[in-house]
């Protein structure tokens, strides 16, 4: 704890968790809306040191825009390393929570992940996360040419329709790259 200035005994940290905790499970039990237009989820992973063992973990985080168009978020939760199985649950859990209907559920391309939402919100539409799209397009491109690659890619998934941003993507590859089909990179 030498970065904040204080010490904090083993003793302090387990008085304080103690407090929070029974906070925590409140917040992850507490209902929520019966609708949400859009939803995000992705897992972060982490290394967590156990009894000793450092092992790897992943938190589990949903955010949902509500009818207001207010970004909340409804989920936290630790787990081992991200799995579509794992993610069935937590979406499982949600429907328990009162969460009737997601419109559109953004994810990344997690093998499984479509078969889990569909399993749990089946009238829910499955969209791959943009930032996912890019990080995987952005493996092709050598080295040297990613920083400009990635500003000129931007002009494509800023296109106002799906059409001018086929046009665009037909003005590759600029940068030298052998480039994946359209469709390849949007899978």
């Amino acid at each position: 704890m030498d970065i904040y200035g204080f010490e904090a005994s083993e003793g302090f940290i387990s008085d304080v968790t103690d407090k929070l905790y029974p906070q925590i499970e409140e917040w992850q039990k507490r209902p929520l809306d019966k609708i949400y237009p859009a939803l995000f989820i992705d897992a972060i992973q982490y290394s967590v040191r156990d009894n000793n063992v450092v092992r790897k973990m992943a938190a589990y985080v949903m955010l949902g825009i509500n009818c207001k168009g207010r970004k909340k978020v409804l989920s936290i939760q630790v787990g081992d390393n991200e799995s579509a199985k794992y993610w069935l649950s937590v979406l499982n859990e949600l429907k328990n929570r009162g969460v009737k209907d997601i419109l559109i559920l953004c994810a990344n391309g997690l093998t499984g992940i479509k078969e889990a939402i569909a399993a749990a919100y089946p009238r829910t539409e499955y969209q791959r996360c943009l930032v996912h799209l890019v990080r995987n397009t952005l493996k092709y491109i050598p080295d040297k040419d990613r920083k400009a690659f990635a500003r000129d890619l931007k002009t494509i998934y800023t296109a106002l329709s799906e059409k001018e941003g086929r046009e665009r993507w037909k003005e590759y590859p600029k940068h030298g790259a052998e480039i994946p089909p359209f469709h390849e990179v949007l899978v």
